[in-house]
């Protein structure tokens, strides 16, 4: 007898609070519903936009990044010539062609620090939309529980 008064509270109460965790519940809240159903699928449609720009700014960040290791390594490589020499004109040569391959180095990191930026703004772009899009199936179904109210 315990057993099914308690599998019968169990269960009273797992479906009671899906129905009174509505937000939304009448006929009334139908202006409210639809002017934050409005406010989710702009948001949805921003986010979507947002996370299209992103994804196509990746591949250009990454091909620069590419550039930008290249374009230090070579810069290296240069400098290494320049400085296997003994003469004093060519060893300030070998220097400033050291600095220049620093500098081409930290480009390159930026790049590459750019691209992962990027990456990450896309993974944090899913999750809210991911949320976003949850909500909205949330408040739909609010809303198809509001006209079988009715």
């Amino acid at each position: 007898m315990k057993k099914k008064l308690l599998l019968s509270t169990i269960l009273f109460t797992f479906f009671s609070l899906s129905a009174f965790s509505q937000k939304y519940k009448s006929a009334a809240d139908s202006f409210k519903l639809n002017k934050e159903l409005a406010s989710i699928s702009k948001d949805i449609a921003d986010l979507q936009t947002k996370l299209a720009e992103a994804q196509a700014n990746v591949p250009r960040y990454q091909s620069k990044a590419t550039d930008e290791v290249s374009q230090a390594q070579k810069a290296v490589d240069q400098s290494n010539e320049q400085a296997s020499s003994t003469d004093v004109d060519e060893a300030k040569k070998a220097k400033k062609k050291a600095d220049k391959a620093y500098k081409e180095a930290r480009q390159s990191d930026k790049a590459q620090e750019k691209v992962k930026d990027e990456e990450k703004k896309i993974e944090k772009l899913n999750k809210e939309l991911a949320k976003k899009q949850e909500k909205l199936q949330e408040l739909e179904g609010m809303r198809t529980a509001i006209r079988g109210g009715q």
